[in-house]
């Protein structure tokens, strides 16, 4: 049996995550609150992997990164870079359009507090090896921080200690795409120094080479 590429809307797997969705369809009935799916564009040659749903952002919108502050710097950066084109407005409606790219999460539903368990990345691991073992036209995965790392490199089927998460870092691994790491485009980071835009473009300035010379 084929394992499908995105959980159902009332994907069962994390009772935790379960509960929180639940709550939050009885609080905003208007949000998605369901597992958030992987966006493409037609024929990706890069995934952008992130964590998972903010609450006020994918978790409502239904579409990666869209309605929180992450979304913005990643979508300016995917935008100039040529991985999407149109105008990024914080909403799914908004036009913009994936350019060979594809962006998923970790794990798909928004956790409490935005910090997933062992046990909930471990549950959605088989969305995200079904997503990247089957969009054979990828040539690259950019890594958005460390669990987002860690969570490309089990799915790869590769021990996590041969090729350690660290910003800018690029891990060629036999018969897969090749790993590229950024620290999160979070809004903590970003007012904290620790990424800045120059930081983040740099990272796609290699992605862009990457896929260009495939």
């Amino acid at each position: 049996m084929t394992h499908p590429l995105d959980p159902d809307r009332d994907c069962p797997l994390c009772p935790r995550l379960v509960a929180f969705r639940a709550l939050h369809r009885e609080r905003s009935p208007d949000w998605h609150n369901s597992p958030v799916p992987t966006w493409t564009g037609a024929t990706p040659r890069l995934l952008v992997v992130g964590l998972a749903p903010g609450l006020r952002g994918a978790n409502r919108t239904g579409r990666p990164f869209t309605g929180d502050y992450a979304g913005d710097l990643l979508y300016e950066t995917m935008i100039d870079f040529g991985f999407a084109r149109g105008t990024y407005d914080a909403r799914p409606d908004d036009g913009l359009e994936l350019v060979g790219a594809a962006i998923t999460n970790a794990v798909r539903c928004v956790p409490p507090e935005n910090k997933p368990v062992g046990a909930e990345i471990r549950a959605c691991l088989p969305f995200l090896t079904a997503t990247l073992t089957r969009t054979e036209s990828l040539v690259a995965v950019l890594a958005l921080g460390r669990i987002a790392h860690d969570a490309v490199m089990s799915a790869y089927g590769v021990r996590k200690a041969s090729h350690p998460f660290g910003h800018a870092a690029r891990h060629a691994i036999p018969g897969r795409p090749v790993l590229f790491d950024s620290y999160h485009c979070s809004r903590y980071n970003t007012n904290t120094g620790r990424l800045t835009r120059d930081m983040f473009r740099d990272v796609f300035t290699l992605i862009r080479a990457e896929v260009d010379a495939a």
